[in-house]
């Protein structure tokens, strides 16, 4: 299939994408750096990158968005405190988890913290109900003790 897509000028990267990682990792394997698809393999690596800080800025969100649950949506506290607990604890880890395997990207947590407390804050009400000013416009803590295992508003 290869040898075909050669023959015919086809880019693997845009006609099998799992069969081109295969053949770069093949390539790169044995050295065979002068036909490495250096093009798409540098674009890709930038992207994970960039998949990293997405996965960050989500689990902020939703760790915030639990937080902020626990904290001001009073009818539901006594059903749901248990499920919401068990959320913020599993955020928390999985943010530290991905500050374990890339240290450098603590400081991109300080970055966007104030733009994924607005996000979570307009979902908390959505979800809740509650009209958005319930929740207060600025993080209900700092970045440090909402990380923190032991914090819980």
């Amino acid at each position: 299939m290869v040898a075909q897509l050669i023959k015919n000028k086809t880019n693997l990267y845009d006609t099998d994408y799992n069969l081109w990682i295969l053949e770069t990792v093949k390539k790169l394997e044995i050295r065979d750096f002068n036909s490495v698809d250096w093009e798409n393999l540098i674009e890709e690596v930038l992207d994970l990158s960039k998949r990293d800080k997405r996965k960050l800025q989500n689990l902020l969100k939703r760790l915030c968005e639990h937080l902020l649950k626990l904290k001001y949506w009073e009818w539901e506290i006594e059903r749901n405190k248990k499920h919401w607990r068990g959320e913020i604890t599993n955020f928390r880890q999985q943010i530290q988890y991905q500050l374990e395997d890339s240290p450098s990207l603590k400081p991109y947590l300080a970055e966007i913290y104030s733009q994924c407390y607005g996000d979570s804050r307009k979902i908390a009400s959505q979800k809740s109900g509650l009209p958005l000013n319930t929740f207060p416009e600025s993080p209900i803590a700092p970045l440090e003790q909402i990380l923190d295992e032991n914090w819980l508003p």
